[in-house]
């Protein structure tokens, strides 16, 4: 590149950071007399380094739009205006109502970066010094593997699925090597960072997966040693009876007995040494969601965890840093471990090598791996289990020339999810508090599954209303907002296309936007009746209801497509079943139209299982790869 080259390059570098600082300013109403504001655009800018390309450039063209609206409007940018007139300027915006949308979302990565400098400024929570060591793992870096290596078994992933693949792959006799794209980070490392910067490290894409569709839907997914269990709520349900019923009639899954997978679950819960939440250590937010319940009369209570000795820290979604939350890294990969599996960190799959004259037909012969500086090495072995995920397995099986199946990335369900929360008297973000602590259970029968949820320290996910001073408002008084979650079994509408890098769709059914706005009014209904002075809606255009019967009129007028949706819990993509023509992989987990490739993982669920999935997934995997060492 040319000097001359650099210096354009740089200019435009320079002009958008301005353009963000503005924004920020602009937003939060920044007039000079608090430190953190000002601080916010350099968090910002650590922020939206670790989103992809797409996300950063949507939000630099956003900020520099704005920027040069202010500039026509007033003869200044942003960051050059003072404060009472930049209010102005958004004031002109908020005036046409098709932009508040757009508004919303560009807000979040500016709260979240907000919420943490303002935190910091504050009351930085103070350092975990206690935590215990973690369990030894032999993880080895990609850079310091051979070019060249042999095993009985390549696992890929080591979340959920993988881990539990391991573990049992090993203890069988067999010379397992994991295969993980993200790194080993310990519990030390957990305590000594705020909540956001570990954020962007261990999620896929900083956070920012986006199912495209109408509307478009966050699904966020870990990357890291324990997969996307690093980064979960350590909410533990058992699979419902029903759902096992469903797979076994509909999609003759013999494994889905109740009496063999409920053993399996009875396992893993041991594993995980899952056990209700005391109500100690709930805070004030799940203790406000079951008192609301109760004078509701519905069905609630703590919600089970695999967090034993949990101190409340609220950051279970970014790596517990007490190191109380089981996740598999320090409950399942360590006996795999022991049991003589190693690990292989910042390791991309490119793609499953296939031996095709074998007799009896083509036959997995390894894998072929990507370390970060882009060189390959290769490890041979005649059994490979894909467990990468419901988002990254069927693309690596089409990048291998094993997707072929009609169905391979098809019925992709997940779990939409939406959020509202109520304001209080009295504050309730003091003190410990479990991230996700109360389940209520009144509407489960009719898909609706709500938690009590709330956000890491400096995180609160939940957009909250106005712009300029009415939205620094909002942020000076979040620490009186109790939020709940509400999470739905859907219609799978999902697909995952593409080889190289996942193409994402969806469809939210139009009965499960119904549903949705079914679960908006519950939580609204619940937060009243444990006392809310008003609810925050989530909805750009109608944000606050003061009471049960005004947020129904406001619901009235909306659809799904109003919501702040994300997603969770992606499943279904490489599904199990007895019939081939709907089922790319068989009752046992095998892919077919190829021998020695297991699928282990939640893109193996034949559907959406209607509970958060991690026992199930973990069950699934056991009862796969068990018959596996079985059948030698």
């Amino acid at each position: 590149m040319s000097p001359r080259r650099r210096t354009r390059t740089g200019s435009r570098t320079r002009a958008g950071s301005r353009s963000r600082r503005g924004l920020v300013a602009a937003l939060l109403a920044d007039d000079g007399r608090q430190p953190w504001p000002a601080a916010t655009a350099d968090r910002l800018d650590s922020l939206l380094d670790a989103l992809p390309a797409p996300a950063r450039a949507g939000l630099g063209a956003a900020a520099t739009a704005l920027d040069t609206y202010a500039l026509l409007r007033t003869g200044a940018r942003l960051d050059r205006l003072p404060e009472p007139r930049r209010e102005a300027v958004l004031a002109s915006l908020t005036a046409r109502p098709t932009l508040l949308p757009l508004l919303d979302v560009l807000k979040v990565p500016v709260l979240l970066a907000a919420g943490t400098e303002r935190m910091l400024h504050h009351r930085p929570p103070a350092p975990i010094t206690t935590a215990p060591a973690d369990p030894p793992l032999d993880c080895l870096p990609s850079a310091e593997w051979p070019d060249r290596a042999t095993a009985d078994a390549v696992v890929i992933g080591s979340g959920a699925g993988g881990a539990v693949a391991a573990r049992t792959l090993a203890r069988g006799g067999l010379r397992v090597l994991v295969l993980e794209e993200g790194r080993h980070h310990t519990t030390a490392e957990f305590g000594r960072r705020a909540p956001l910067d570990r954020f962007a490290e261990l999620y896929r894409d900083g956070g920012a997966t986006v199912l495209a569709g109408n509307p478009p839907v966050l699904l966020p997914t870990g990357r890291a040693v324990g997969g996307t269990t690093v980064v979960n709520s350590g909410t533990c349900y058992r699979t419902p009876d029903h759902v096992l019923d469903r797979w076994r009639s509909r999609h003759g899954l013999d494994l889905a007995d109740r009496a063999a997978f409920g053993a399996d679950l009875d396992e893993i819960e041991r594993t995980l040494r899952v056990a209700t939440q005391p109500l100690g250590v709930l805070g004030r937010n799940g203790l406000l969601t079951l008192h609301g319940a109760e004078r509701l009369g519905w069905r609630a209570g703590p919600l089970r965890r695999n967090a034993p000795g949990c101190k409340g820290s609220c950051q279970c979604v970014v790596g517990c840093p007490a190191g109380a939350k089981q996740s598999v890294q320090l409950s399942v990969l360590p006996d795999a471990c022991a049991a003589g599996a190693r690990i292989i960190t910042s390791a991309r799959v490119v793609r499953i090598l296939v031996d095709p004259d074998r007799p009896g037909g083509p036959r997995a012969a390894g894998v072929a791996v990507r370390r970060p500086d882009g060189s390959i090495f290769e490890i041979l072995a005649p059994l490979v289990v894909v467990a990468a995920g419901a988002l990254e397995s069927p693309a690596l099986l089409r990048r291998s020339g094993l997707g072929g199946h009609p169905m391979a990335g098809r019925n992709l369900a997940v779990h939409p999810a939406t959020s509202v929360a109520g304001r209080f008297a009295e504050p309730v973000a003091a003190g410990p508090a479990v991230l996700q602590s109360a389940g209520v259970e009144e509407f489960h029968e009719q898909g609706i599954l709500i938690e009590a949820t709330a956000p890491p320290p400096g995180m609160g996910s939940f957009v909250l209303p106005g712009l300029g001073r009415e939205l620094r408002a909002e942020l000076e008084s979040a620490d009186r907002l109790a939020t709940l979650g509400a999470m739905i079994a859907d219609r799978p509408g999902g697909r995952v296309r593409g080889g190289r890098r996942p193409l994402l769709t969806y469809r939210l059914d139009p009965a499960d936007g119904r549903t949705l706005l079914r679960a908006v009014a519950a939580m609204g209904q619940l937060l009243f009746a444990a006392g809310a002075e008003e609810v925050l809606t989530g909805l750009p255009r109608t944000p606050r209801a003061r009471s049960t019967g005004e947020l129904d009129r406001l619901l009235a007028g909306t659809t799904a497509r109003d919501l702040h949706l994300s997603a969770f819990h992606p499943s279904g993509t490489v599904a199990l079943g007895a019939d081939p023509t709907i089922a790319p992989a068989d009752r046992l987990g095998r892919l077919r139209g190829v021998r020695g490739v297991l699928v282990a993982d939640a893109s193996g669920l034949p559907g959406c299982p209607g509970v958060n999935p991690q026992l199930t997934i973990m069950a699934l995997s056991s009862a796969v790869s068990r018959a596996a060492v079985e059948r030698g």
